[in-house]
């Protein structure tokens, strides 16, 4: 064989080589193209999804005597479709990973949408942290939860079902178990036309009924702002004086009452002393644990006193029972430690005052919404 023939057959060889390298790498592109492609219509389908407003006609709630208009948000709009798929869904157990618990667990409308319990009581009879705060009125939250971690009550919807002290059902499990049951797949296309169902469609739905419990028009509001004078008695209404008396009660410093409204909370995070262990040290560093600021070291956010006679018992770690041992609490000035927020301090009031401050809060009672309790199973 000549040298020529033999660089003749090498060249021939190499070029079989790089035509099926160059073939094999085409290919290669060609499926790794698709993937990619695969992957941004996944998720531009995702964030079409995450885009998804209810279709009906829109719902407005109004406000009952005593509170301003509902916020709304512009990306969940409020339809009656919505709200009703929001209620079954806060009812429904099967939002937890053993069918045992819902959002109505703790928040049980006949505690006014709370519970009765020192902290909450969640999944495999596991206690959480804090005591239950009252969905009513969390429409008007700037923030949500005690220590403010949540920004919307869509984003606090999703909190409890995921927490492993709750609900414990990751997201994407809540969502492929609901994909697997037609009639929930069904209602969801109803509410937000064609589609899988998504977290995100998921907790707009639930925040959309829990921006229909709203609760007012309490003898208070009916004093207050409805002229009717003689809707409390004279002890609650010597208790507003106390209430809103720098000098005396100084609630209303941080549960502040308007010439039209009132909320009773300021939307901020106060440090009052309480959740104190025996050698004096906070169990609990509240809003700390999301700002990392100092001064935040064992602030909670202040609770409104709406219905407060209901949803007992009380503080963030459900440490009193009773209004009258809340009373006793700030008569003291709470506990002392280094960040006790600079409004707390004795007060010299008197066993009737006490007495009278009581009453007030009881009148702050207002009215359960209605169509606000379990849905009528089918």
């Amino acid at each position: 064989m000549c040298i020529n023939d033999h660089l003749r057959r090498l060249i021939q060889r190499q070029a079989i080589r790089t035509a099926s390298t160059i073939r094999r790498e085409g290919i290669f592109l060609i499926l790794f193209a698709g993937l990619i492609l695969s992957a941004c219509g996944k998720q531009k389908d995702k964030a079409e999804e995450d885009k998804a407003q209810p279709i009906g006609i829109p719902y407005e709630v109004k406000a009952p005597a005593g509170l301003p208009p509902v916020p709304v948000t512009a990306d969940n709009r409020l339809t009656a479709e919505s709200i009703a798929l929001g209620r079954k869904l806060f009812y429904d157990t099967n939002l937890s990973s053993d069918g045992t618990i819902s959002c109505a667990s703790c928040h049980n409308p006949e505690n006014y949408f709370s519970d009765s319990w020192p902290k909450a009581i969640g999944i495999d009879a596991q206690t959480g942290p804090r005591n239950t705060p009252t969905a009513l009125n969390s429409a008007y939250n700037v923030t949500q939860f005690l220590d403010g971690r949540a920004g919307s009550l869509e984003e606090q919807a999703g909190g409890p079902i995921a927490n492993p002290l709750e609900m414990n059902l990751p997201h994407d499990a809540c969502v492929a178990k609901l994909n697997q049951d037609q009639k929930y797949v069904d209602e969801f296309a109803r509410v937000f036309g064609p589609g899988r169902i998504t977290m995100n469609k998921i907790v707009k739905s639930i925040a959309a009924f829990e921006r229909t419990l709203i609760s007012g028009n309490s003898p208070f509001d009916r004093y207050q702002y409805g002229g009717r004078k003689d809707a409390i008695g004279a002890e609650a209404i010597r208790g507003l004086a106390i209430f809103t008396d720098r000098n005396r009660g100084n609630c209303a410093t941080c549960h502040p009452i308007g010439d039209k409204f009132a909320l009773f909370t300021d939307d901020k995070f106060h440090n009052v002393g309480a959740g104190m262990n025996s050698e004096g040290e906070l169990t609990d560093m509240g809003r700390f644990v999301q700002t990392k600021v100092e001064a935040d070291r064992g602030a909670f956010r202040t609770p409104s006193l709406r219905n407060v006679a209901k949803t007992a018992p009380y503080m963030h770690d459900g440490s009193l029972k009773t209004l009258k041992e809340v009373v006793d609490f700030y008569m003291g000035g709470g506990n002392s430690n280094p960040q006790l927020d600079k409004e707390m301090r004795p007060l010299g009031l008197s066993a009737r005052d006490r007495s009278d401050l009581v009453k007030f809060l009881e009148s702050l009672t207002g009215e359960v919404p209605a169509n606000s309790g379990p849905p009528v199973k089918e």
